[in-house]
């Protein structure tokens, strides 16, 4: 008797290729991919070309202004969180063990909320410049000086400060899979602390280093917010203003097109680099590495070193919106509060609950079917979550704007009344940027989670009469329930926290946490828009312990 297998079905080839779940896979695979293609097109074929004015103007200040803001926030994220993993992972010193963990809370720290808390702590009116005029007794901005605080070299700080954990949290788990040994023969062959980083440690973590710096730059060419409240102009800002201001959607295309490539490139390099540099742990009987105590000064100058991007990463941030928060106690009353908190919870759960689901269906419907098209198609699928927001705002507004005329005129031909714009006037689009932009957490996390059940039980499930529906019911969930739990908690943090695709889909008059903030704080009230930064903080901090759980 033949043993059971998944491939065996009396049905005809066609018939299998066609299963719901191939099928519905590759329905899935189609939709998270057609806003980048969409982009494509729209910048090869605009209604109003105007790549020559953009390349004579703007596009290379714009493209200048992100390589440089990119790369310096890289290099910063990735030289602190590099640094304080390793001090981490080798040394004992006062506060290091709350030190490991609390070093991944300015996570929880978006960073335009980073970017409005450090003007206001550091402008004309505020307590480091009004403190230096009451003790040295100036009068004006004249009598002394001050560096720009609007500018990209602030830009630099805010971005790094809140997205050096991405390093940090790689890099830490790649310190500590080093082996002791290596650390032993150096040591014993003469290798000060500083040889045996450079020569041991560092190229021993250089991949998780890469691929931490690569999610640092390709969240800094995301950003609006922070750049648009310290008047950078990035390709990003460029979207907004040929989009939203000149009325150029293919301009905007086209200047996606950039983005996109560039974002691109940049996940191919970090994806060579690590294929081109691999280690192994050859021996049998691996060791940790012994953490070595650093007493007297030396062990103070290492939690000042560790304390100080935590300071500026996340306590600095979160002193001064709380600090506006409490003395603006009408405003966590505001109706507009409740209707942004109501908006962002409703939006934000059903795409956590869509783009996991998705996830999962697309996972399993990959597993089934065996072909090669879906399985090539499933990492691709993860490019949503590289492309930044304002591209997948291009990319999903024009299609959606076709396809919902389309609808009107249909339902107008039935009914004789006009619908409205269903899609793109609901917030149909912006769920659908949010399941885009995020599935690759969902699917990331289902994908990871059914790698480590064993085929033995889908076996024993199907040749007990289960169809492929109650297999995954009654098989796969119970023992995947977890990792779909964490990532649901993780999207739908990402979702309260994503301000660009939010600002160009959301429908007239629709706000949520992130764009009432930033429109609060445009206007430079930061009363206002504390209320709301607090609540984004502090949903962004459940995920932060939820991770520091997950990675003890």
């Amino acid at each position: 008797m033949k043993p059971f297998s998944l491939d065996m079905n009396p049905r005809s080839a066609l018939a299998v290729a066609l299963n719901p779940w191939s099928v519905g896979a590759l329905i899935i695979c189609a939709l998270v991919l057609v806003p980048i293609i969409a982009v494509g097109v729209l910048a090869l074929f605009p209604t109003e070309n105007i790549w020559p004015h953009l390349l004579a103007t703007t596009l290379p200040r714009y493209f200048k202004t992100t390589l440089i803001l990119m790369l310096s926030v890289g290099v910063l994220a990735a030289s602190v969180g590099t640094g304080a993993a390793w001090l981490i992972t080798r040394y004992r010193f006062p506060f290091a063990k709350w030190l490991e963990w609390l070093l991944l809370m300015p996570l929880a720290i978006p960073a335009y909320v980073g970017a409005y808390a450090l003007v206001d702590f550091l402008e004309y009116a505020g307590p480091v410049q009004t403190a230096l005029r009451d003790v040295f007794g100036w009068q004006t901005s004249r009598d002394y000086w001050f560096p720009e605080i609007r500018s990209i070299g602030a830009a630099v700080v805010v971005l790094a400060a809140s997205l050096f954990p991405y390093v940090y949290i790689l890099t830490r788990a790649a310190f500590k899979e080093q082996s002791g040994e290596a650390e032993e023969v150096a040591r014993s062959l003469g290798a000060g602390a500083v040889a045996r980083f450079l020569r041991i440690g560092l190229p021993l973590a250089r991949p998780a280093i890469a691929a931490g710096a690569a999610i640092v730059m390709m969240e800094t060419v995301n950003d609006f917010g922070t750049v648009d409240y310290f008047a950078v102009q990035t390709l990003t800002t460029g979207i907004f203003n040929v989009w939203l201001e000149s009325h150029n959607v293919g301009g905007a295309a086209q200047i996606s097109s950039v983005v996109l490539v560039l974002v691109i490139l940049l996940v191919t390099m970090e994806k060579v680099s690590r294929r081109k540099i691999k280690f192994f742990n050859l021996s049998s009987r691996h060791r940790p590495v012994k953490r070595v105590p650093l007493v007297g000064i030396y062990g103070w100058l290492a939690t000042l070193a560790c304390l100080i991007p935590l300071l500026v990463g996340f306590v600095l941030p979160f002193s001064v919106i709380m600090s506006h928060a409490l003395d603006n106690p009408e405003s966590w009353v505001d109706p507009g509060l409740a209707r942004a908190l109501t908006n962002t919870i409703t939006v934000g759960g059903i795409a956590a609950v869509l783009t996991v689901l998705a996830g999962v269906f697309l996972v399993y419907g990959v597993r089934l079917s065996g072909r090669s098209l879906p399985r090539l198609l499933l990492p691709v699928t993860t490019i949503g979550y590289a492309a930044p927001g304002a591209v997948l705002g291009v990319g999903i507004l024009i299609p959606l704007a076709v396809l919902d005329h389309r609808i009107a005129e249909i339902i107008e031909s039935f009914t004789g009344e006009r619908a409205g714009l269903l899609l793109t006037g609901s917030a149909f689009a912006l769920v659908l940027a949010y399941c885009v932009r995020f599935f690759a957490i969902g699917q990331g996390a289902a994908d990871a989670a059914m790698g480590r059940v064993s085929p033995s039980l889908d076996m024993a499930a199907r040749s007990l009469g289960r169809t492929r529906g109650q297999t995954l019911r009654e098989i796969y969930f119970p023992l995947i329930r977890g990792s779909i739990g964490s990532a649901l908690l993780l999207v739908f943090v990402d979702c309260v926290k994503e301000l660009p695709a939010t600002m160009l889909l959301r429908p007239f008059n629709y706000e949520t946490l992130a764009t009432r903030v930033h429109d609060q704080a445009s206007l430079e009230n930061l009363g206002d828009a504390s209320p709301g930064a607090v609540l984004i903080v502090a949903v962004g901090l459940v995920a932060v312990s939820f991770l520091a759980r997950a990675n003890r």
